[in-house]
């Protein structure tokens, strides 16, 4: 099969599309045929050492969806789809041909979802629903999403609105906020010359109950900008990983701060979650994720240095 692989850490020049074998599922495995797999910056991240715990030769890629081929006689043929924190690090990921991968760690992929569609939402969507349970996101609730364009940022707005959330989207581009109206959804212009918190006060009297900062760079003024007992989620932070947060104005409020990390959720813990969202797709509560770029895995090298660049877009291998 063809795979790529990477034998050293801290750049791309180890990264290379290689034939290798096939895998072969041990006892409580099933072997996935691969017919779509997200790229997710995590993936990148991985190859340039950012976790030092990923054991080398290693194949990268942690979301996908195919068809079983090989395993319990019951799954045989079933279409899965599924992503977690061992794929790729521990363990060969989803950038190939096949996959290893435990039988609890896969989900029955949504029949309303294309296998592409179906790739693209693994870590996205798992890492909103993450943040939606621990903010405690429910029907009334105030929430601004900041990066609402990105994927992360999009599969939160989505999940926010199907739980009766009042939800605004915060993005930099004139075109994303076009977008965000297409959807029904209030933007906020983050470039149009007013802070974080006077402009989310604009749509939220006593300001959001949560904001769910995408983008790693907007904890400080998120706090200033909370109602009271107001939470905000993280998932990424400066390069440095240090931020500077107005401490006393988050204990005056009551405010918290949530980190959410979805590479705490192995494949059995996040096939659960896929299985829940899975429905909504099935019963057409979630539209179909779009605006993701189909690429064939022998354009997987190029891909991953656009992201490196900083490409902003989602790419699935087909």
């Amino acid at each position: 099969m063809k795979a790529l692989r990477f034998s050293s850490l801290g750049s791309l020049e180890s990264l290379k599309l290689e034939d290798m074998p096939t895998p072969v599922a041990q006892t409580g495995e099933v072997l996935v045929e691969i017919k779509a797999a997200g790229l997710n910056p995590s993936d990148l991240r991985n190859v340039l050492g950012s976790f030092p715990y990923t054991t080398l030769p290693r194949t990268p890629g942690r979301d996908f969806a195919g068809v079983v081929v090989s395993g319990p006689q019951n799954m045989i043929g079933l279409e899965v789809w599924g992503t977690g924190n061992e794929l790729g690090f521990t363990r060969d990921g989803s950038h190939a041909e096949y996959l290893s991968v435990d039988a609890a760690g896969v989900s029955p992929k949504p029949k309303s979802l294309s296998f592409g569609e179906a790739a693209s939402c693994g870590v996205p969507y798992v890492t909103a629903w993450l943040a939606m349970e621990r903010t405690s996101v429910v029907a009334g609730t105030n929430i601004l999403v900041i990066g609402a364009a990105g994927s992360v940022g999009s599969a939160a707005v989505r999940l926010a609105r199907l739980r009766g959330a009042n939800v605004v989207g915060a993005v930099r581009r004139e075109e994303q906020a076009k977008q965000l109206v297409s959807i029904d959804v209030q933007p906020i212009l983050l470039n149009d010359g007013g802070g974080l918190s006077e402009l989310a006060h604009n749509f939220f009297r006593d300001g959001p109950d949560v904001i769910f900062d995408t983008t790693g760079f907007w904890l400080s003024p998120s706090v200033g900008a909370l109602a009271k007992y107001g939470r905000v989620a993280v998932i990424a932070a400066p390069k440095d990983g240090m931020v500077d947060v107005p401490v006393r104005m988050l204990y005056r409020r009551g405010g918290s701060i949530v980190g959410v990390d979805s590479m705490l959720h192995d494949s059995r813990s996040c096939a659960a979650m896929l299985t829940r969202i899975g429905r909504f797709f099935d019963d057409s509560l979630l539209p179909p994720p779009s605006g993701f770029e189909a690429r064939p895995l022998i354009d997987a090298l190029k891909a991953y240095r656009d992201l490196e660049r900083g490409s902003s877009a989602k790419v699935v291998f087909v």
